[in-house]
This record gives C-alpha cells, sequence and structure tokens, in this order.
C-alpha cells in the first residue's frame, strides 16, 4: 500500500483522474453501453502517438532538427523558434503531439547549452502554444475536432471563426517571449555538439524509416476521420513489434490510463438524468463560463462532450474550452502531456512545474479571457 501511495502521490494528474472516475460510477453505476460511450478513438490515436513518438526518441529521429535548432545563437532567436514551432505545428499534427516533439526538444537544447533556468518558463510558454495555435484547425485538438464534426460547419467557417483568437494569441506569445529576455535580448547560448546531436546507427536505419511510414499513416488517420483507425492500431502494434518489440516498456501507459478516468468521468456524467437536467438549466446561454469552470474539474475535453447537447452558442462552447486550458494544469489534456514530459526528466520538479505554469498561463489568460467572451457573443 505504501508503493501505491507514494505512487499516486508521485502521479498528481492519475489521481485526480481515477477518484473522479471512481466517484462518477457511484453517482451513476454503469449500464450495458458503458463501454461504447468512452471516446476508444481519442484513446487508440494517443496510444498510437504516444508508441510511435516514442520509437522517434529512441532512434533520435528529431536529429535534423535538433541540428537546426543548434544554428540559432542567441536564447530570444531560440525560445521563437521553439514557441512558435510548436504554435504552427499544432494546428496541423494536433496540441499534444506538438508538445511531443518540442518539449523534449527544449530540454535537450537547453541542458546542452547550459542554460536549464529557462526550461519552465519556455516550456510553459509552448504549453500555450500549443492550446492557442492548435484552435486554428478542426484537427487541432480533441475537443475541436469532435465540435467540428457534431457541428456541421464548414472547414472555411472554422477556420474564420478561430482567427481571431490565434492570430491574438501569437502576438501576445511574441511579447511574453521579448520580455522574459526584456534584461538581455541578445543572450547568447553555445552547445556541446555530440551532446545535442548525437548518432544514427546505421544499422536502425529500418527502424526510423518503419516509424516515419506509421507517423504518417497515424496523421493521415487523423486529418482523414477515417473509421479504419482501429485497423491503424493494429498496423502499429504489429509493425512496432516486428521493429522493437521492447519498445512497448517505454509507452507512457500512466498517461494513456489518465484519458481513459477522465473519459469515464465524462461517460458517467452524462448519462445520469438528474446531472443532464441540470446542465441543462445552467448552460445555455452561459457556454463560454461553464466549459471554463467545469474544464478545470475534469479536462476541457471531457467538458466539451458533457455541455455541447446543452449548448446553444457554438462560438461560446469551443472558446471556452479552447481558453480552459489557460487556468489550471487539469483544464486541458494537452497541459497533461506537458507535465508528464517535464517530471520524466526532472521527478523532483513536480511542484516547481505548476508554480511556474500557473504563473505564465494565468498571466496569459488575463489578458484573453474577456476578448474571447466578447466575441463568442457576435460570432457563429
Amino acid at each position: 500500500m505504501k508503493k501505491i501511495f507514494a505512487f499516486l502521490k508521485k502521479e498528481p494528474m492519475l489521481t485526480v483522474s481515477v477518484l473522479a472516475a471512481v466517484i462518477s460510477l457511484f453517482i451513476t453505476p454503469p449500464k450495458a453501453d458503458f463501454l461504447t460511450r468512452i471516446d476508444w478513438h481519442t484513446l487508440g490515436t494517443l496510444f498510437m502517438m504516444l508508441t510511435v513518438l516514442e520509437g522517434f526518441k529512441q532512434e533520435n529521429i528529431f536529429r535534423p532538427v535538433i541540428r537546426f535548432g543548434t544554428k540559432f545563437k542567441t536564447m530570444i532567436v531560440l525560445s521563437l523558434f521553439l514557441v512558435f514551432g510548436v504554435f504552427f505545428t499544432s494546428m496541423f499534427v494536433t496540441n499534444d503531439v506538438s508538445l511531443i516533439i518540442f518539449v523534449p526538444l527544449t530540454i535537450l537544447l537547453f541542458r546542452a547549452g547550459k542554460k536549464e533556468h529557462y526550461i519552465l518558463p519556455v516550456i510553459s510558454m509552448e504549453n500555450i502554444a500549443a492550446i492557442r495555435g492548435s484552435l486554428l484547425m478542426p484537427f487541432g485538438s480533441p475537443q475541436n475536432l469532435f465540435l467540428y464534426e457534431q457541428s456541421g460547419k464548414s472547414a472555411g467557417h472554422f477556420i474564420f471563426l478561430m482567427a481571431p483568437l490565434c492570430v491574438g494569441s501569437g502576438i501576445l506569445l511574441f511579447l511574453f517571449i521579448l520580455f522574459l529576455y526584456r534584461k538581455n535580448l541578445k543572450e547568447e547560448i553555445l552547445y556541446e555538439n555530440a551532446e545535442v546531436t548525437g548518432e544514427w546507427d546505421k544499422k536502425y536505419r529500418p527502424r526510423r524509416i518503419g516509424y516515419l511510414i506509421l507517423f504518417a499513416m497515424i496523421i493521415w488517420t487523423i486529418v482523414s476521420r477515417t473509421k479504419l483507425w482501429p485497423f491503424a492500431i493494429i498496423v502499429v502494434i504489429v509493425t512496432v513489434a516486428i521493429l522493437n518489440i521492447k519498445l512497448f516498456i517505454k509507452v507512457d501507459y500512466v498517461l494513456l490510463v489518465t484519458f481513459l478516468c477522465f473519459f469515464i468521468f465524462s461517460s458517467a456524467i452524462t448519462g445520469n438524468p438528474k446531472i443532464s437536467e441540470f446542465l441543462g438549466r445552467i448552460v445555455t446561454g452561459r457556454e463560454y463560463v461553464s466549459v471554463l469552470v467545469l474544464s478545470q474539474f475534469i479536462s476541457n475535453v471531457p467538458a466539451t462532450i458533457v455541455l455541447y447537447p446543452f449548448s446553444e452558442n457554438f462560438a461560446g462552447l469551443i472558446y471556452g474550452a479552447d481558453t480552459a486550458g489557460l487556468c489550471s494544469l487539469i483544464g486541458s489534456l494537452a497541459s497533461v502531456i506537458n507535465y508528464r514530459i517535464y517530471v520524466r526528466e526532472y521527478p523532483e520538479n513536480g511542484k516547481k512545474f505548476i508554480k511556474y505554469f500557473t504563473l505564465i498561463s494565468w498571466a496569459f489568460f488575463i489578458i484573453v479571457v474577456i476578448p474571447g467572451y466578447i466575441l463568442s457573443k457576435y460570432m457563429q
């Protein structure tokens, strides 16, 4: 029991999600269709991404990107490259994936350049970049994809709806980076090249090619919205088993279980008639605030799924969901991923991460929350 409690203390997001799932099952006992109401598509896609990107990490596939990053000799330019790398890639490969790519890269480059004290503020801004960059595209985040499919809006109209928030957030992020380095805008960074770049082992070239092909297939399953995603999961499992079966040991299953527990909570809540009736009374006309608040307890993806049936203002719901991740670590599952990546490298700094994350995210949130609310009243 001591080991279990020590593990749960080390994994606060998992602890919160497990408690939420267990409590929800007492509130709404599971029915025959319980399992079918869980978003297995999102979980399956996340499993594929975590598995293949772990392969990327093991085989140092990001080596060209890392080498490109070492070309920047000042901290402000490097940080702009990293933060806006997340901002723009999150539009196309989802916010979760962009963080999985760039946060380890940030840690690696800053370590090599002896600038570790900048890691937390920069990855906190990368977290904001992932949340606010991904909001532009229908497939940028799970909640965007869900609402896009449910609403029936065209891709063009969706992008038009989200563009003001995205552009404004990009400008604000640029100003945040300038503020971070305000004391020395020309602060330099020097790398130990051997530590940064590493080398590719020729005998593992088939692995690298295989992981790249799998990654392309996963992106296609996301963008195309294909119903063949279960077959894609099978392909990933079989291919990875052939290339390197030991890779499955390194997959972040804690994150998968955290997602699963949040979806169990969402399924149980929406299946309770009294709770559904209550939500119907308080949500309509208050979509923006409702999803902001609820997301702080169950994250924005489950909150969006729970509240959508009771919403009449699409802009209010999606603006609120895409802003909720700025309020707390639980507010966005992308933030949970960021936290997980960091504490795997610095397990003793969990509280320090939350401190920096909260300070920087709230500074950003305070600036954007009111304009977002006003826009939600006029954009439809």
